[in-house]
């Protein structure tokens, strides 16, 4: 069953406030676990996430507090948001929705403009964190458990609440604020102390969680910052907690770690699933040579599938803007795994520079469970705990004789065995790399990049250069004779949409993508690496 509908939310300033959300769960069930599911700076409440819950056998409300509606037989957009604040119901696409009356509760487009004014505001006082559109959201959001209590089919003593991005930090705030919450997941959000409001922050709420709770913190996000999580981790009243961290990911995640999500809920609403503690790890600075030893030992009540490290070096201050959040180069450390434990060392190239590590175990399950990526529903066997991030500071590793032992180098990848997990994958065929953000990696004055390709048939192959909101690219024509063809390339060589090129390579990114019915298994690749002066490529480009 899936429905689109309204429910109150209270009354403020004289007038009636609704909510307007997508319900749905399995026809016919009974005694049903709920969720409350909150979406991010859309707003929207959508239909996807609870056709996925249903599949599992929940009940989910997906509340839209900023009023649009994904939905296939009932959308609403910011036009139908429009027609309904004009009162304009002979129109079409009119459709009853939020309402937060005279408040300006929402966040974009506002419907009060000058959403500052007093008027449009909860308190007269200015400072009060009543007039702090958090507060009203959390209050919707609070709404929406009492909803799923008053539901025939829902069992109201079991009830969870998860939330992506600014739903991350709702998700936080209700429950840190709602003795009815059961279990918690908040992902991509709710760890910067300063966040979402000066007189709200999610760090005043994290002392108040006693709920299970799971923390979705891919490495890369720059909203949820992973630096931010111990800290986070440290203030909760809650004792039964868990991490996910997808590597080299930004503000998403792929299906085995929204699988963890599905089994918290499980476990802690059903009580059909044991997620595995959290691994235990260990760092070791003193070694004889002066290379970090990271330790790890999961649980091993599940099957592992595998054991991962990954670590990377970060200035000593400066490492909180959103483009270094995103553009952080982690390495993969090779465990050897012996009696349930895998080490790894770390050489390092700077003892100026923190060290952060972490360890991310994946788990096979005994079925495939359902969950949401992005617009899609899809399923996963596999899932993952991670462990929290550790931070060292440079004057430890100098107390502790660390060594740095790595060097600049000219080679920036080999393409040897497992050389994807130092790569952001992105779907089938594109890979990407943030190494050249670290300075181990940086091209000497009037280098050119080089890389040698073999593939047995004719195709392209598009070598891209990224900075910021900034691409250039360069096709590379290969010849299909199975022989390896040199290229060396400019920055001139890239060009973006524009026709302009590419001037140097301070900043870039460097993006890998076969082309057309060209696919990773067609093409081998070897040697992407810095040619200096006099170096040539070849003359195949």
């Amino acid at each position: 069953m899936l429905k689109v509908l309204r429910y109150r939310v209270g009354v403020f300033k004289g007038k009636k406030a609704m909510m307007v959300a997508v319900y749905g769960y399995p026809k016919g069930a009974k005694d049903l676990p709920g969720l409350v599911q909150i979406h991010g700076g859309g707003g929207s409440g959508t239909e996807e996430p609870v056709l996925a819950n249903a599949k599992e056998g929940y009940a989910t409300i997906s509340i839209a507090w900023d009023g649009r509606i994904r939905a296939s037989q009932y959308p609403i957009d910011n036009e139908a948001k429009q027609l309904f604040w004009d009162g304009k119901k002979d129109d079409p696409k009119y459709r009853p929705t939020t309402d937060w009356g005279d408040l300006g509760a929402f966040f974009f487009p506002r419907r009060f403009q000058d959403q500052k004014i007093l008027v449009h505001r909860l308190d007269p006082a200015a400072e009060s964190p009543r007039n702090s559109n958090w507060f009203v959201w959390t209050i919707g959001a609070r709404r929406a458990i009492t909803f799923l209590e008053q539901q025939p089919e829902v069992d109201g003593d079991r009830i969870g609440v998860y939330g992506h991005s600014m739903g991350a930090e709702l998700t936080i705030a209700v429950a840190g604020s709602d003795s009815r919450m059961k279990a918690a997941s908040p992902s991509c959000g709710g760890l910067t102390p300063d966040k979402p409001a000066v007189l709200l922050t999610n760090s005043d709420y994290h002392p108040r969680i006693t709920c299970p709770i799971l923390f979705m913190v891919p490495t890369n996000d720059f909203h949820g910052r992973i630096h931010d999580l111990p800290t986070a981790i440290d203030r909760l009243d809650a004792s039964d907690w868990r991490v996910s961290s997808m590597p080299h990911r930004n503000h998403g995640n792929d299906a085995a770690y929204h699988a963890s999500v599905t089994l918290w809920f499980n476990q802690h609403l059903k009580n059909e699933f044991r997620m595995p503690a959290s691994p235990e790890t260990e760092l070791t600075l003193k070694t004889e040579d002066g290379v970090p030893v990271f330790s790890i030992t999961p649980d091993a009540s599940k099957k592992i599938r595998s054991v991962e490290v990954y670590y990377t070096q970060q200035p000593a201050t400066d490492y909180t803007g959103r483009i270094e959040a995103m553009t952080k180069y982690w390495r993969h450390a090779p465990t050897t795994g012996y009696e349930g434990t895998w080490t790894a060392p770390l050489p390092l190239f700077s003892l100026d520079r923190q060290l952060w590590v972490y360890g991310d175990v994946r788990y096979a399950n005994d079925r495939a469970v359902h969950c949401v990526k992005g617009r899609d529903i899809v399923s996963s066997d596999t899932f993952n705990v991670s462990s929290v991030l550790k931070m060292v500071k440079p004057d430890e590793l100098k107390a502790a004789g660390v060594k740095a032992t790595e060097k600049p180098t000219l080679v920036i990848e080999e393409f040897g065995e497992g050389w994807e997990k130092e790569w952001f994958v992105k779907g089938q065929k594109i890979r990407k790399t943030f190494q050249l953000k670290s300075p181990q990696y940086q091209a000497p004055p009037d280098s050119r990049l080089g890389i040698e390709v073999q593939c047995n048939k004719k195709a392209r192959l598009l070598i891209g250069m990224e900075r910021e909101k900034h691409s250039y690219h360069h096709i590379i024509v290969i010849d299909g004779d199975s022989e390896w063809q040199k290229v060396g390339l400019s920055p001139s060589d890239f060009k973006n949409r524009e026709g302009e090129t590419l001037t140097n390579w301070k900043d870039m990114d460097i993006v890998i993508s076969p082309l057309g019915t060209l696919d990773w298994h067609d093409v081998t690749l070897r040697n992407l690496k810095w040619l200096r002066d006099g170096q040539r490529g070849d003359n195949k480009q």
